[in-house]
């Protein structure tokens, strides 16, 4: 197994708890806002599982599946978050075709509902680029 199969076995584990956040009891808070923070719904719940999903199968098929996972999951969401900053909404769940523009903030909410698509998304491609060992 290489590193970056079990890297994806990570992000495997870190889509899921994603995914779980809205069912958790205590997370929420009474305006549906996990931590208080951002609001996940079915479709971004359905987003998270399906990544991690790609992810272990990534994972349990090959190091070239893995990699191939890394860098277009990493592109992507390393992107969204990009476009969260620039816009207040991402691309994946199509809160920017949906939602009017509320410009560049750097405020903490923005940056807390940013930051994780940013963090997972340069991880991806970083270990592509720097821990790509067989």
């Amino acid at each position: 197994m290489t590193t970056l199969r079990y890297i994806c076995i990570g992000y495997f584990i870190a889509l899921m708890i994603a995914a779980s956040l809205n069912y958790i009891p205590g997370l929420t808070d009474d305006q549906g806002l996990a931590f208080g923070i951002f609001a996940l719904d079915i479709f971004d719940d359905s987003l998270h599982v399906a990544s991690a999903l790609w992810a272990l199968v990534s994972a349990v098929v090959s190091h070239k599946a893995s990699r191939f996972f890394l860098l277009v999951f990493g592109a992507l969401y390393l992107g969204d978050g990009v476009f969260g900053f620039f816009t207040g909404y991402g691309y994946l769940d199509l809160g920017i075709f949906t939602n009017a523009n509320e410009g560049m903030s750097f405020t903490f909410l923005r940056l807390a509902a940013n930051v994780p698509h940013l963090f997972l998304g340069g991880f991806a491609l970083w270990a592509v680029w720097k821990l790509d060992r067989r």
